[in-house]
């Protein structure tokens, strides 16, 4: 079996506009097309031993065993792999359970479908599912060991940790979208500019000053007992030369610590000698340059959680250790507290395996035993020297018993330090008494306190610490940090929707990102420039703090690829669906095509709008799967499914009399006359008329008036500037160059219907093969080329996308010669010299229509050769 390539899905996709987090592998079986699960002697006895937790899927049976009653009457591998790709990750501790095998189009090809929590899992799991297959196939023994350990491994590199892991899900239930910013806990919530950022439990308004002092030791303490809030006595060393009187100022037993230090790392605790202070300032030494050495405060160690200045969770820590029973070894005694299933590895549970290292076995040593010791019955031996439960520790909540005077004072300590989230660890006897009774005191401050021991503590009530984090940021009631997303997809004309949108909402004031195929533009500066109508696109407009409405061109490769850059939109345009790179990524048919661009109208907001064209039968059908507003436009006012919908009182835009009209209901509002707009050459280039009609619905919804609307269009000038591609008119003396990027059949007649309107008395066309269309696209091409010119000249794209010139050149010849054998042909592969031999040959009065591949070059190319005419550096020789 060969994986011809795995893609991740991280959006809405062709497959499931709900579930974003997919692997789609496209697996040929090869000769194992032939062997279906019940043709493989052994092979469903042998999955049953390696994955007997397989029982619990249902599969299309609907019952438990029901996937194992399908291996057993005979199913693909395809969908065999499909199942063991999701059972390995519920083994390694990643419980996910979606997934659908389809056929790819091609004999023995398929769609391997399946969900992921984490992405390199995914993918991971993708290709050991494979391999787990073809050795149950060969009936060679399998260790799932490695696999799953690597699994677990990938998960806690690249998975959020559980403090940012809860406000980020916490945003999700709210509708506030998120982007991970980098591979560590940097988030953003919400979009553009009213994104607020979090980094694990530090958030955007996280006052810097605060973090700085909580991360000083000395500092603290000091704002702290000037405040007259109770601190262990102590000082801060530099060297050892003083660390004996200070031992001796102090008073025994003493902590001794860090003062740069995090997460435990060289603190030692119940010193009561000069040498083992020694031993542990040395430790300590190599976290920071300054040593705490304080009086050891006797009780237990809590946590306090103070958000927004309230405190809204606590917990007494517990460090990993064990009880004796009198009979097993403190090795044994460890592996048996790790058999507790609520201990995994990582952050997979509530609880973290108790790891033995080198610090574990010191710390036993300073208790005077060894990992092969009996422990004495009912012995506690502690194993750590944190409480943290990374670390293998516990944590009981107590938040309903704190004493007032104590969370006030926890209250109080968050405003000294300034701080609005705060971890404050308190070492008391009794949490539920004044700190000042029990002689406890606050240990330490902490910036960015982690979460998971308020999340899910090993006894108690787990606590919404997340939320007051949410409320903070997002403090208005149904905020949800987006900016309105006009999302624009279809076989033709999106981008230049796209941008007469983004032109229209600027005369509304807004800061607008958009993305179109030729470059990514904030407030009209490109930033990017190619083909960005993908994912990553959107991303970089939604990421971006100065947007406050993004206009996002959707193509369908980004959407096959890697599904959608976002989740939701207020507005989906669907221009139309025609014949366009068919036969590519498994979508064969017109009609795959339309489910594939039908994704956009489904993740549109249910107070949102689909945009449709009612004059498409494929488009006008998505209605059908929308959650939301549905609009029409037409370019027939007369057209049935706008009549039923103004009968609705929808809206609806149409072309009639001669104007580009909005509709609400039956109500007629007529915007501009068509041939008044610049964008339609006079009204003769009908399908910008198409092109506008849907924009206006899109201004109009998005609280455009009709007066800027009016004026968007009438300054929106066609050029190779503000629609590069889209119909550049470049006059010279004598003839006229027109660039176009036209590129399937649907966009060539919609050229041929403009280019007839013209009266030149000779028209050369300037077109190219597609190296991934079809060989009957080609073909239409160049038939469609016949008709529309007197003479063709053949170029050649810069990529041929998996065909050679030759075959290029015989599928528009052959298309040619079909509709006209006589017409001249010339074959120019470079697009340049193609340029060049027609403006060089030019017949006095003609029109050079260009069908161009690397639009940018095409325009500058031409912009110099009339540059150079206009100054007299050439004259063109007329026929």
């Amino acid at each position: 079996m060969n994986i011809r390539e795995i893609n991740t899905m991280r959006g809405p996709n062709y497959w499931s506009i709900r579930r974003h987090k997919l692997i789609v592998m496209v697996l040929d079986l090869e000769k194992m097309e032939e062997f279906p699960t019940n043709k493989i002697n052994g092979f469903g006895e042998r999955l049953e031993r390696l994955l007997p937790g397989m029982y619990t899927h249902r599969c299309s049976e609907g019952c438990p065993g029901g996937f194992f009653m399908r291996v057993k009457d005979g199913t693909w591998m395809g969908h065999v792999i499909e199942h063991i790709a999701l059972e390995i990750q519920t083994m390694a501790g990643m419980d996910t359970g979606f997934g659908r095998t389809r056929d790819f189009g091609e004999k023995g090809v398929y769609n391997v479908v399946f969900s992921y929590m984490e992405e390199e899992v995914g993918r991971y799991a993708a290709t050991a599912a494979v391999r787990i297959c073809e050795a149950l196939i060969s009936a060679e023994d399998y260790d799932l060991d490695p696999d799953i350990q690597r699994m677990r491994v990938l998960r806690e590199a690249t998975r959020l940790g559980p403090s940012t892991g809860s406000i980020v899900e916490e945003a999700e239930s709210r509708g506030i979208p998120w982007i991970r910013l980098n591979k560590y806990s940097l988030c953003q919530l919400g979009y553009g500019a009213n994104q607020k950022r979090i980094q694990a439990t530090v958030t955007s308004e996280t006052s810097s000053i605060g973090v700085e002092l909580a991360c000083d030791k000395e500092d603290t303490k000091y704002l702290l007992q000037q405040a007259e809030v109770p601190v262990p006595r102590g000082e801060i060393l530099r060297n050892e030369t003083s660390l004996e009187a200070t031992c001796n100022y102090v008073g025994f037993p003493l902590v001794i610590k860090p003062v740069d230090g995090n997460h435990g790392r060289g603190i030692t605790v119940d010193i009561n000698s000069y040498d083992e202070a020694l031993v542990a300032f040395r430790e300590a030494k190599e976290v920071s340059s300054r040593i705490i050495v304080e009086k050891m405060v006797v009780g237990s160690d809590y946590r306090l959680l103070v958000i927004n200045n309230v405190l809204v969770a606590a917990a007494k820590r517990t460090p990993a250790h064990v009880i004796g029973n009198g009979k097993d070894s403190v090795e044994n005694l460890i592996h048996t507290v790790n058999k507790d299933p609520r201990r995994g590895y990582g952050h997979e549970n509530v609880l973290t395996q108790i790891s033995i290292n080198t610090l574990t076995e010191t710390i036993i040593a300073a208790s005077g035993y060894t990992l092969e010791s009996i422990l004495p019955k009912d012995e506690c031996l502690i194993l750590k020297d944190t409480a943290n439960l990374s670390t293998g520790g516990t944590a009981e909540d107590v938040t309903d018993i704190v004493h007032p005077a104590n969370v006030s004072m926890a209250e109080r300590i968050s405003k000294i330090i300034d701080l609005d989230i705060c971890g404050i660890d308190m070492m008391t006897t009794d949490i539920s008494q004044p700190l000042t009774d029990t002689d406890g005191a606050i240990i330490e401050v902490n910036a960015g306190p982690g979460f998971r021991m308020h999340l899910s503590p090993t006894t108690g009530l787990p606590r919404n610490v997340a939320a007051p984090v949410v409320d903070k940021l997002f403090p208005m009631h149904g905020d949800t940090g987006r900016i309105p997303i006009i999302a624009i997809t279809g076989t033709n004309g999106k981008t230049t929707t796209s941008r007469l949108i983004a032109h229209m909402a600027k005369f509304k004031g807004y800061r607008v990102g958009y993305t179109t195929s030729d470059g990514v533009y904030i407030q009209n500066r490109l930033l990017m420039s190619g083909d960005c109508t993908g994912p990553g696109s959107a991303e970089f407009v939604l990421r971006d703090p100065t947007v406050n409405l993004a206009v996002l061109e959707s193509a369908r490769g980004g959407l096959l690829r890697s599904g959608l850059g976002f989740k939701k939109c207020n507005i989906g345009i669907v221009t139309n669906v025609s014949a366009d790179h068919l036969g590519l990524k498994g979508i064969h048919t017109i009609e795959q095509l339309a489910r594939v661009k039908g994704v956009i109208p489904e993740t549109v907001l249910p107070e949102g709008y689909a945009i449709l064209n009612a004059d498409d039968d494929l488009v006008y059908e998505m209605r059908r799967t929308i959650n939301c507003n549905l609009a029409l436009f037409s370019m027939d006012e007369n057209n049935p499914r706008i009549k039923a919908l103004q009968k609705l009182g929808g809206i609806t835009a149409v072309y009639e009399n001669g104007f580009i009209t909005l509709c609400k209901g039956q109500w007629k509002m007529r915007i501009i006359k068509a041939e008044d707009v610049p964008l339609t050459y006079g009204g003769k280039a009908q399908f910008m008329i198409k092109n506008i009609l849907p924009s206006v619905i899109a201004g109009n919804v998005q609280g455009i008036s009709i007066e800027d609307m009016r004026a968007a269009l009438e300054s929106f000038i066609p050029s190779a500037q503000t629609t590069p591609g889209r119909l550049n008119m470049f006059k010279f003396k004598n003839f006229d160059v027109l660039l176009d990027y036209a590129h399937n059949p649907a966009g060539m007649y919609a050229l041929k219907d403009f280019v007839d309107t013209f009266e030149n008395t000779y028209k050369v066309g300037i077109i190219a093969g597609i190296g991934d269309r079809r060989i009957e696209d080609n073909n239409q091409i160049g038939g469609i080329a016949a008709e529309m010119f007197d003479e063709i000249i053949i170029r050649q794209d810069k990529q041929l996308r998996g065909k050679t010139e030759e075959e290029l050149i015989k599928m528009l010849e052959d298309g040619i010669k079909k509709k006209n054998s006589k017409i001249k042909i010339t074959v120019i592969p470079s697009e340049q010299k193609a340029i060049m031999h027609a403006v060089e040959n030019a017949q006095k009065g003609c029109l050079i229509v260009c069908c161009s591949d690397v639009v940018p070059d095409a325009v500058n190319l031409v912009s110099e050769l009339r540059d150079k005419e206009a100054s007299g550096e050439i004259i063109y020789a007329q026929s």
